[in-house]
């Protein structure tokens, strides 16, 4: 990772922290060529901003931005140089808005209101960006509540009719959806593991541990990853149904084939 060692301290009192699912993925590499304001931190699957004082921008590789204190107008026009840099856009709607309040006494967060003690620019990105982890786990969320929703649907047609009635080929792309969601899952989110940055520092680390809790992040993670499993073994069961009435088929095949075989040396030996 790359990270700049200089810290912008925060002197607003309150400010308005928004994040939005963009798309599934946002090209940094490309991003970084675009001047949207200074870079405070950047790597591989993140670019942090400072627009201007007190304003921050914070884009994730897994499609993922958040902005402090930028204008609806500001954020609109930033938006359509960033999507030009995404891939597979997300057309709904998916956002969280918090309020962040510093130079409180204490840490302290309740339902969409974080108050932190003292604000710098790492303090900031530690709260973007587990509030941007929050909004990817709903998408991810939406989408395995679809697959799940999809998956029950032939589950009860199964039951009604006795057959399936999806196809192998869209069965795999089931099969697929499912799997891309699971590696998505493990690849981007730090859900149970500690960002690096909070391994040296006490106060980010303390911080880090209350955002998690607050968000509900792990249990919200450990339910998306039930659900996908639920949707990989009856995905799983489909595909055994559907191999056995391939076999099956096959079968039948075989033994129309050999009749056909007998009849023709029949005709042949007895028919003038």
């Amino acid at each position: 990772m790359n990270y700049y060692p200089k810290i912008q301290f925060i002197n607003a009192h309150f400010m308005k922290v928004k994040s939005y699912q963009l798309a599934d993925y946002i090209d940094i590499k490309r991003l970084r060529l675009v001047s949207l304001g200074e870079v405070i931190h950047a790597d591989n699957d993140e670019l942090f901003f400072q627009i201007r004082e007190n304003t921050y921008l914070y884009v994730l590789r897994y499609g993922v931005v958040s902005h402090l204190n930028l204008s609806e107008e500001e954020f609109e026009e930033i938006k359509l140089q960033i999507q030009a840099t995404c891939r597979n856009r997300v057309e709904t709607n998916i956002y969280e808005e918090h309020l962040i309040e510093t130079g409180g006494i204490e840490n302290k967060i309740s339902h969409n209101k974080i108050q932190i003690k003292n604000a710098n620019s790492d303090v900031i990105r530690m709260v973007m960006l587990y509030i941007s982890q929050s909004v990817t786990l709903d998408y991810y969320a939406e989408l395995t509540t679809q697959l799940l929703e999809d998956t029950n649907q032939h589950t009860q047609i199964l039951e009604r009719k006795g057959k399936l009635s999806i196809t192998g080929t869209n069965l795999k792309k089931y099969i697929g959806k499912t799997l891309l969601l699971k590696n998505l899952i493990a690849q981007n989110l730090y859900i149970f593991d500690s960002p690096e940055e909070t391994w040296d520092n006490e106060r980010l680390d303390k911080l880090h541990i209350e955002l998690k809790r607050h968000l509900d992040l792990q249990d919200r993670a450990r339910s998306v990853s039930e659900e996908l499993s639920i949707v990989k073994e009856n995905l799983e069961l489909f595909k055994d149904i559907l191999q056995y009435r391939n076999s099956i088929f096959l079968e039948w095949v075989v033994i129309i084939l050999i009749a056909v075989e007998v009849v023709n040396f029949l005709v042949e030996k007895f028919v003038p």
